[in-house]
């Protein structure tokens, strides 16, 4: 169930990092990130209403607060570190976030088998591959070195204490909407923030293009909920270094979704990381 689970979240979030992806194109980012978790909120209010997960509220939802803090300030920086570039450099180093809730499970005790412990080795060194990393070419800026190992810090940090959020189905509901108004809040604050400095939140060609946006921005924002979801379950269900790398192979599947969907072909490098991705799950699921 862990593996199923976690599985399952690296689809969820890579085709939500896909989607957004594309969104960024016609849509200022923050904007992008402010509106689907906006939308994400509306259904998860539904659904704490509709089976009274407020009544499972306790000391646990401050764990999603902070969760909903870290997230969107993970993410900020991961867009200026971006904007720095190259992407090549920022995006697998941005994958290295998986090192937090590994760690965080170690310390709690977890104990994979022999098998699992090279499955976890293999599986981070493909997530890296498959980001298609730049070995070649102009220095990297230091600064966009930090920004990226603070926002790899910072969704490290959102997965472990997403997990640590509730114990039980109903509880996780009200736990994801607490972190979604956090977003929200925090999200909303930074557009502002950019706002008055001069930055857009609308797209150039007006907020028609929002509009026409919502199914696309609505899935966005609920893919990511339901991975933060089902990354919870298989934390709780298994150990959480397991759970954490199979959860953390969403690079692959976005990597993917833009062969197909874009028809960007894949570097040899990111092939060959799809490949130890795939020989990293078989052996963190078998072990």
């Amino acid at each position: 169930m862990t593996a199923l689970f976690a599985l399952a979240t690296s689809l969820l979030w890579g085709l939500a990092d896909f989607g957004g992806g594309l969104l960024t194109r016609r849509i200022p980012a923050l904007t992008v990130v402010v509106v689907s978790q906006t939308l994400a909120v509306i259904v998860l209010g539904a659904v704490v209403l509709a089976t009274g997960a407020w009544t499972e509220a306790g000391p646990g939802l401050w764990y999603a607060v902070a969760a909903g803090v870290v997230g969107p300030a993970a993410m900020l920086a991961f867009y200026k570190a971006l904007a720095l570039g190259p992407m090549g450099v920022v995006s697998p180093l941005g994958s290295l976030g998986v090192v937090v809730p590994v760690s965080v499970g170690l310390l709690l005790g977890d104990r994979p088998g022999v098998l699992q412990f090279a499955g976890i080795g293999v599986a981070v060194a493909g997530v890296v591959l498959a980001g298609g990393p730049e070995l070649r070419g102009a220095p990297v800026r230091r600064q966009a070195v930090l920004l990226t190992l603070v926002a790899a810090f910072g969704f490290g940090s959102v997965m472990a204490l997403i997990a640590e959020a509730s114990t039980t189905v109903t509880g996780l509901f009200l736990a994801l909407f607490v972190q979604r108004v956090t977003n929200v809040l925090v999200g909303g604050a930074a557009l502002a923030a950019s706002v008055r400095r001069g930055g857009r939140a609308l797209p150039e060609e007006g907020p028609g293009v929002i509009r026409a946006a919502l199914p696309a921005l609505a899935f966005v924002g609920l893919a990511d909920v339901a991975a933060n979801g089902t990354y919870a379950v298989a934390a709780q269900q298994g150990p959480v270094a397991v759970a954490a790398v199979l959860a953390s192979l969403y690079p692959v599947v976005t990597a993917l979704a833009a062969r197909a969907v874009l028809k960007e072909r894949l570097r040899a490098v990111q092939a060959a990381g799809a490949g130890l991705a795939l020989v990293g799950t078989v052996l963190l699921a078998t072990g």
